[in-house]
Formats: C-alpha cells, sequence, structure tokens
C-alpha cells in the first residue's frame, strides 16, 4: 500500500474534526457453533472531546462489547471507528496495540492492580511499556498519584490500601500515559456507597480538568454524573440522552 493510499484510508473527513470518537455501522458478530449472536447490530455513535458519556444497559445489551470495541480490545464485525484522525477499524494487532497503549486509559472493576508492587510502581507500569525513562516515569506516575490525591500511599502495596484507594491507583495509572479517552468499566461495583460515591466525585473532577470519560455502568447514580448517558439493549442504542444541569 502507497503512502497516498494509507493516508486517505485513516484520514477523518474535516466535517468530523472536533469528534473524538465516531462509530458508523458498527457490527460485533460472535460464531456460536452453526449460529451466532449479534451483541452489536448497527450502533451510530459520536462523542466529543471533553465529553462525559454513560452507557448503560442490563446484561446481554452490548455495552461491554462496545467498551472493547472503543477501548481496541476488540475488532469490530463491521463498520468503522474512527478514533481522533485515525481509523481504527482498518488497523492490525500492532497498530490497536499502540493507539491502546497510548490514546486509552482503562479503570476497571476489580482494579487489575499487582499485589507486590507499591502504588508508585503499579502506576508506572504503561509508562515501562511505553518506553519512558525512569526519571520521567517516576515524575509522572508521582504527578498521578497526586492528582488522585495518595501522595501519602504512593509506597503502600495494594494489600494496606482500602478498595477506594486502590481504585484511585487505577485511575492514576489510567491517567499516567495522558490518554485521549479514560474507560471506566463499572468503577464503584466493588465499592460501598460511600466509597464509590468518592469515586465518582473524582471522575467529576477529571472531566472538570476537561479529560473525556466513558463510563460502562449499570447504576443510575453512578450515570448521574454523565452529561449524557447512551442506553444499549439487544446490540442497539435505544436511547441517547444530555442530562439537564450536567452540561
Amino acid at each position: 500500500m502507497d503512502a497516498r493510499t494509507l493516508q486517505q484510508l485513516t484520514q477523518v473527513p474535516q466535517s468530523h474534526a472536533d469528534t473524538i470518537i465516531r462509530l458508523e455501522a458498527l457490527q460485533r458478530r460472535y460464531q456460536m457453533g452453526a449460529g451466532h449472536i449479534d451483541a452489536l447490530r448497527s450502533v451510530d455513535l459520536e462523542v466529543s472531546q471533553g465529553e462525559y458519556l454513560a452507557v448503560m444497559g442490563q446484561s446481554g445489551s452490548g455495552k461491554s462489547t462496545l467498551m472493547n470495541i472503543v477501548g481496541c480490545l476488540d475488532r469490530p464485525t463491521a463498520g468503522e471507528y474512527w478514533l481522533g484522525t485515525q481509523r481504527v477499524s482498518a488497523m492490525n494487532d500492532r497498530d490497536l496495540a499502540r493507539v491502546r497503549n497510548r490514546e486509552i486509559g482503562f479503570v476497571f472493576q476489580t482494579f487489575n492492580l499487582l499485589p507486590r508492587m507499591t502504588a508508585l510502581a503499579n502506576v508506572e507500569v504503561p509508562l515501562i511499556y511505553a518506553g519512558a525513562k525512569k526519571r520521567q516515569r517516576l515524575a509522572r506516575a508521582t504527578a498521578a498519584l497526586e492528582t488522585v490525591g495518595l501522595r501519602d500511599r504512593m509506597t503502600h502495596r495494594p494489600s494496606e490500601m482500602s478498595g477506594g484507594q486502590r481504585q484511585r491507583v487505577a485511575i492514576a495509572r489510567a491517567l499516567v500515559t495522558r490518554p485521549s479517552i479514560l474507560l471506566a468499566d463499572e468503577p464503584t461495583g466493588n465499592l460501598d456507597s460511600a466509597t464509590g460515591n468518592d469515586i465518582m466525585g473524582l471522575f467529576d473532577e477529571l472531566h472538570a480538568d476537561g479529560n473525556t470519560l466513558i463510563v460502562v455502568t449499570h447504576e443510575k447514580s453512578v450515570a448521574d454524573h454523565a452529561s449524557r448517558v447512551v442506553r444499549l439493549s439487544d446490540g442497539d442504542i435505544v436511547s441517547d440522552s444530555i442530562l439537564d444541569g450536567n452540561q
């Protein structure tokens, strides 16, 4: 493929230049023996830079599949996915990994921290994969932990921290590469209500600082923090609404 053809394949149309995520007729089909399951049927969605979006739906609605595709953990069966100016749906595995590591920060329900490493070392991990030098890793990981209010817990291991503190470490790790998007999958699912409220307050602060947030949840109390809510059912978007007062 020559350079001109590659540019044509990966250059976003000018009319969508201010959109960070654009999905067009996105489909994901899984083969199940002789049959199949359509996890996503034909999803059209645009997300603007700095937006705070909640994706809701019951189990099996397609919300986790959507997050995995947006997070470059899975590929669509058909349709288009643009991340900024990059046509993700046309990328090979190597390019997907590059985009995933540089552009997307993940926050998981189960924290996914390395138990034998300190909070600081856990936050440094994405920068190690990115090839950052030790001094840069230390400075950026320290700053990320300070951002989430854990300056005094940097040398603690996960077993020495509360659930809320561990989730804050996970958020710091997601932020340390300065991603284009922060994806959170049921971020309060393993926390008590008070701690969950604290974490959602932190997300509110991150959004106020200009970060683009996408939160996958089945909890209305979590979705209410977003400025926009998309609801999925059986692989289709059934509603897309702006929340009054959160714009």
